[in-house]
Order: structure tokens, then C-alpha cells, then sequence
């Protein structure tokens, strides 16, 4: 099948999105991807899959008051949009307000989706009134996580395939955009050798032969950058954060690496705001790599004491959990790559998850008895304990002399003072009899009046120095490549326009590389689950008009 309505370019979440509504038409439509079948669903299939709801039952269970009007104060105080080409994303991050708080959930609760009973409160921001945060908590655990968002559209695609009205083309490698009298009428490229590698492990670039596919429509839903390092740094606001970090590690694949996007603005699309992203300071390498430099992120409470590079204890809103942003700026200010967490077990046990599917097997299982076991048993979860255990970024030690001389060993570079952590962890304890002397404190005890917070996600605040509620733990904190949040400039229409404002006809976008909607509809800020979210809303509306 070299022919069809709609060519798709790339099988992640938005991807199988758009082939679902397309094939709902009556459409036929032939999704390529570089990678092989045991890849489909991309990087979603990865995810802890967080998405930003709103005013949901399951908020309502928890007597979390939401609203439309609140999330679109708390959206646009994040996002900060400035410049002239923000009319599009934020036209889109108005529309996607308004499906999340309506039909984003009976959407994807008749396809089978369910979600855990507790919502989760992530980037709470707090600096200032009317800027970046979720004013409550919004984040809402799918049961399955990634795998969970993946398989019902994975399903959908499979019956597709059956009646004959999808195509499914795996290790296609497209390298251009084909037009003919400035419509999108194609791609081409090149197909690659078979690869039986597991997901998400690299995989060969050999070529078997080229290919050219014509169809009435271009869908572009290739994803981001930040599996190439090289292109994050190129791209890197150092206007706004500072130079670029020496090391990172990486949150996705090494062929997530923007060279569709690329492809498509060779061929007279406009790609906007490409130097804002989002990359998260408390990445730790994996124990067990899955693909190259593979990092994971730590998912903090508010508990742990964050000190920069030099052993500073950074100040509000640079606490775990709170803006990532500005702690991302605030640790580069220091001339270094890494910061540092130290805390008890106490709070390894209450406070830590870990991002991803493959970390979450209760979660992944969607059995409520593995859950319990999980999440309530001795001891922090079981991928948490084995990164305690086997993790190069983790000091573990029963007193601070000890722990500040295993932080030495790990950075040698920069060595910690061990009186200057002693003193400033100190004053921390010693504000627990005052909190409102503390801007931590203060912020645990907040965070302990939601009830979600208070039954899984807060520990009881306690002194980090007390032996009682040890060992003391330090983990190495790591700058961890996730999200491009520009990308090719789209209508409402998901049509990709051109650099002067026209449409670019035949050619739609959707997902990362269209900045997950009107090429950026975060802004400069995102509040979590936007992500995948981004990637359903803007795949239906590009499924829709393709």
C-alpha cells in the first residue's frame, strides 16, 4: 500500500490518536514509524501516565474545589505567554482547558480508561499569587500508567488494521516532506532493516530499500529532541536559564531526535518558540539502563532539604515538587550541572516515586491488591528501594560526617562543607517548633491539609537530624532532557502553517512536535499531565480535520 487519505508519520500517543479518529471517518490511513512494532505508542507507553483533569469526581471525592475559570488563571500564570506568535498556542491552551474540564474524561473513560483515587498535586509553583502553580491538585493517575493510555488506542488501531482502513508501517525512516505545487502530497524515505531490540533500546540503522507514499494528508506526530543532546543544547535559552549543562541525562530514547520536524520545515513549515523546554532537575541515572544515558526522574514530596552544588540550601520556590523552572535556573546559576537532596528514610519511605511504567509495576498492573502491598508495606517501593541500593547517585549512611564524606566521593569536584550542611539543616529542625519561620516547613504542613498529600505523598514533619528517623540518604540530582515545548506553528485546525502566517495545505501537526498544540501551548511553564493530554487533544483535532 504505497497510497491513502492520510499519512501519519509517527506511531507515539498523538499518532495513534489521530489514526483513531481519522479511521472513524471511514478514512484510510497509513502510520509510519521508524521503529519496530514492539515501540508502538513511543514515549507514552513510558510514563507514570499523569494527566491534567479538571473539576473531575475524582477531585470532587477528595473535596478538592476546581474549576474552569481557576485552571485557565493558573495556565496562563504559568505559561506567561509574550510574544507575537502565542496567539495560536494560546488559543489552543484555552481549548484544551475547556476539553479537560468537559469531555476529556468521558472521552477517555468509554474507551476504558480509569483513574487512581488519589490526584495527585505536582509543580505547585507558590512564588506568587496569579503565577506559575497548580492551585490544587489536578494530576491524575491512569490505572496502567503509560501502558494504561497506550493499549486502548493500540486496540482501536489494531481493529483498523483488520477492516482494512489502516496500514501500519514500522521501520520507516522518513527523510522528506514530498509537495507538489506547495501542497504536502507524501513522505519518503528510507526502510530499515528489522530490529528485534525491546523497546526503547537503540536500534539499527540500516538501510533495506526507499519508499515514497502519497496521500490527500501529511500528519506529523514525530515527537521532540531530547534523545540529541546536541540539538537541546543548540536550542538552549541562555538569555533565560544560563549556559547550557555540560552533562545531562536522558528522560527518552536516542531516536527521539527531531529529525521529522526538521524535515518538514525544510519544506517550508514554520516551527516556533523552540527555545522553550522542559528538562527536570531530579533526574538519576538508571541502575539498569533501557537506552542510552537513560535516566529516570524522582517524583518528590515536599520534605527533602535541596542544596546546589556548592551545598546551598536553595530557597523558595526552589523546594521538591514546586516549580521546576526556576530551580532549574537557580541550579545552572552555580556553574554546575548537579544538585542534592538529603533525607531520612522517614521520607524515602512516604515521599519518593519514581516516573515511568516500568517503576510503577503496582500501578501498571491496575490490581488494587499489588498497590497496597506496594504503597503500604516496610520500606519505600520496591524501584525506589533497588536505586537506594544499587543506585550510583545514593549516599546511605547512619551519621552527616559520613554521608557529606560519600557526597565528596561522588563529586569530588565540588566538595561540601560539612559544617555548612550541619548548620544549615539545623536551623531547618529547628524550625519545625516555629514552621512559619521556615519556608519549607511552612510548605509541608500545607501541603499535609490535603488528604491526599497527608495518607501517601507528606511525610509527618520530623528533624533530619534525629538518628530515630534514620539512616540519613543523599542522592545526586541530575539534569534530565524530557520535553520540547515549541514546535511547528498549527491553527486551530492542526493545519501547520508557514512562516507567513498561511497554511501550509495538506499538512497537519500534533503532539510534541507541534509543542503539543499551535507550536507551544505551555508557554514557558507546564503544569504535568499536559503532556499526555497534549498529545490526546491535539491528535483527536488533527484526526478530526486531516
Amino acid at each position: 500500500m504505497d497510497k491513502a487519505d492520510i499519512i501519519i508519520v509517527g506511531g507515539g500517543l498523538a499518532g495513534l490518536v489521530a489514526a483513531h479518529e481519522a479511521t472513524k471517518r471511514g478514512r484510510h490511513v497509513i502510520l509510519l514509524d521508524q521503529e519496530g512494532p514492539q515501540s508502538l505508542g513511543g514515549q507514552a507507553f513510558w510514563s507514570l501516565g499523569g494527566l491534567f483533569m479538571v473539576d473531575t469526581p475524582e477531585q470532587r471525592r477528595l473535596r478538592i474545589r476546581d474549576s474552569l475559570d481557576l485552571a485557565q488563571r493558573d495556565w496562563l500564570g504559568s505559561a506567561q505567554f509574550d510574544r507575537p506568535e502565542d496567539a495560536f498556542p494560546k488559543q489552543w491552551a484555552k481549548a484544551y482547558l475547556d476539553f479537560a474540564a468537559g469531555p476529556m474524561r468521558p472521552y477517555l473513560h468509554q474507551l476504558g480508561m480509569r483513574w487512581f483515587p488519589v490526584v495527585g498535586w505536582a509543580e505547585r509553583g507558590g512564588e506568587a499569587a496569579g503565577g506559575h502553580g497548580n492551585s490544587v491538585p489536578r494530576f491524575h493517575i491512569t490505572w496502567g500508567t503509560g501502558e494504561g493510555i497506550v493499549a486502548p488506542f493500540v486496540r482501536r488501531a489494531t481493529e483498523a488494521v483488520e477492516t482494512g482502513l489502516l496500514h501500519l508501517a514500522f521501520r520507516h525512516e522518513v527523510i522528506a516532506l514530498d509537495t507538489t505545487d506547495g501542497r504536502a502530497t507524501g513522505v519518503s524515505g528510507h526502510i530499515l532493516a528489522d530490529d528485534p531490540a525491546p523497546r526503547g533500546v537503540s536500534t539499527n540503522r540500516e538501510k533495506k530499500a526507499d519508499f515514497a507514499y502519497t496521500a490527500d494528508s501529511v500528519i506529523a506526530t514525530s515527537g521532540g529532541i531530547g534523545g540529541d543532546h546536541a540539538k537541546v543544547r543548540a536550542l538552549w535559552p541562555v538569555d533565560r536559564l544560563g549556559k547550557p549543562p555540560k552533562t545531562m541525562i536522558s528522560g527518552v530514547p536516542d531516536y527521539v531526535d527531531g529529525r521529522m520536524q526538521a524535515a518538514v520545515v525544510r519544506a517550508g513549515a514554520h516551527a516556533i518558540n523552540e527555545n522553550r523546554m522542559w528538562h527536570y532537575c531530579e533526574g538519576i541515572r538508571n541502575w539498569n539502563p533501557i537506552w542510552p544515558n537513560h535516566g529516570i526522574r524522582i517524583l518528590p514530596g515536599p520534605s527533602s532539604i535541596w542544596l546546589d552544588a556548592n551545598g546551598d540550601r536553595m530557597e523558595a520556590p526552589c523546594l521538591p515538587g514546586f516549580d521546576t523552572l526556576s530551580t532549574l535556573k537557580r541550579i545552572l546559576s552555580t556553574g554546575h550541572d548537579h544538585s542534592w537532596f538529603i533525607l531520612t528514610q522517614k521520607i524515602i519511605e512516604k515521599e519518593f516515586a519514581l516516573s515511568g511504567s516500568e517503576q510503577n509495576p503496582d500501578l501498571t498492573s491496575g490490581k488494587w491488591l499489588k498497590v497496597l502491598r506496594e504503597r503500604l508495606g516496610k520500606g519505600a517501593t520496591g524501584a525506589v528501594e533497588a536505586f537506594k541500593e544499587r543506585g550510583e547517585d545514593f549516599v546511605v549512611s547512619d551519621d552527616l560526617q559520613t554521608l557529606v564524606d560519600g557526597m565528596n566521593r561522588l563529586t569530588p569536584e565540588t566538595p561540601l562543607n560539612l559544617d555548612h550542611i550541619r548548620d544549615q539543616i539545623a536551623m531547618r529542625d529547628a524550625a519545625l517548633a516555629d514552621p512559619a519561620a521556615d519556608a519549607q516547613i511552612t510548605a509541608i504542613h500545607h501541603a499535609r491539609t490535603y488528604l491526599g498529600d497527608k495518607l501517601i505523598r507528606t511525610a509527618k514533619p520530623h528533624a533530619i537530624l534525629d538518628p530515630a528517623n534514620g539512616p540519613l540518604i543523599a542522592v545526586r540530582l541530575n539534569i534530565l532532557t524530557r520535553k520540547s515545548l515549541g514546535g511547528l506553528h498549527t491553527d486551530l485546525e492542526a493545519r501547520v502553517l508557514r512562516p507567513d502566517g498561511t497554511v501550509f495545505d495538506g499538512l497537519y501537526a500534533a503532539g510534541e512536535v507541534a509543542g503539543f498544540g499551535g507550536g507551544g501551548y505551555h508557554g514557558y511553564n507546564a503544569l504535568e499531565g499536559t503532556f499526555l493530554g497534549g498529545c490526546i487533544f491535539s491528535g483527536i483535532k488533527a484526526g478530526q480535520n486531516a
